[in-house]
């Protein structure tokens, strides 16, 4: 068997991974679907962080469209990452897999306050660390989010999940010939301002060093193969 290239890695989920068919609120049968997939690399001793989004609950920039605050927008989006924490949380215990919930805003009643220390012990103990709230900053996304705790964890990968198998230079839902790269510089991703990570996350995996692979988390095997160095997705790096 091949010797295991990533021993920490940092997931990034969007919200959309906990929905179900209608792309909306918390389907536990997906919940558990994740959580198995996660499950199978976690038996690896793969020591596994994971940052989700909301986008299945709350999309902040529907409230500023009707006037809202930003800063309120954003706060609602960031304790709704929560609630998928949790679900998270809870369909990964089921499977077998001791979890914790880090939150960046405290709500010590449902969820520990992000600590880095703490959340590298637990990472060192074999738990699955699952960090809520964003950063706890209005502004910032949760790709943001994710490259800032990768890199505090120190985290040897950041896995972007999506449900697309790699960049393309075009959508290939619209364009079937769209050209797919397997490769690209920070730069390069930066200058095509692909759709599927924000600047600020590229600029700051770049400014450290921290190589992103994006991938479709839901081809059968496509975790496993990643954490096993394969080529698989696409591999943003120098």
């Amino acid at each position: 068997m091949n010797e295991i290239k990533y021993r920490r890695i940092l997931l990034k989920l969007g919200g959309e991974a906990l929905a179900g068919p209608g792309g909306f609120g918390i389907d536990p049968n997906q919940a558990n679907l994740l959580a198995n997939k996660v499950t199978q690399v976690c038996r690896l001793g793969v020591e596994t962080a994971i940052v989700i989004g909301a986008g299945n609950l709350w999309r902040g920039k529907d409230g500023i469209a009707h006037g809202m605050e930003r800063s309120v927008a954003d706060h609602m989006g960031m304790i709704a990452t929560v609630m998928n924490a949790l679900a998270l949380r809870d369909a990964l215990e089921r499977a077998g897999v001791e979890t914790r919930v880090q939150t960046a805003i405290e709500m010590r009643a449902v969820a520990e306050p992000y600590i880095r220390g703490r959340a590298v012990r637990h990472l060192e103990k074999g738990r699955v660390v699952i960090l809520g709230a964003g950063t706890g900053n209005p502004y910032f996304t949760t790709d943001t989010a994710a490259a800032l705790r990768a890199m505090e964890v120190d985290a040897d990968v950041l896995i972007k999940a999506t449900k697309v198998d790699a960049v393309y230079e075009e959508d290939p839902a619209i364009n079937p010939d769209a050209r797919r790269f397997s490769r690209l510089t920070y730069l390069e991703a930066l200058n095509m301002r692909i759709g599927i990570m924000d600047s600020t996350a590229i600029t700051l995996c770049m400014d450290n060093d921290l190589p992103i692979l994006v991938l479709n988390l839901w081809e059968e095997g496509t975790l496993l193969k990643a954490v096993y160095g394969e080529a698989i997705g696409t591999l943003i790096y120098h």
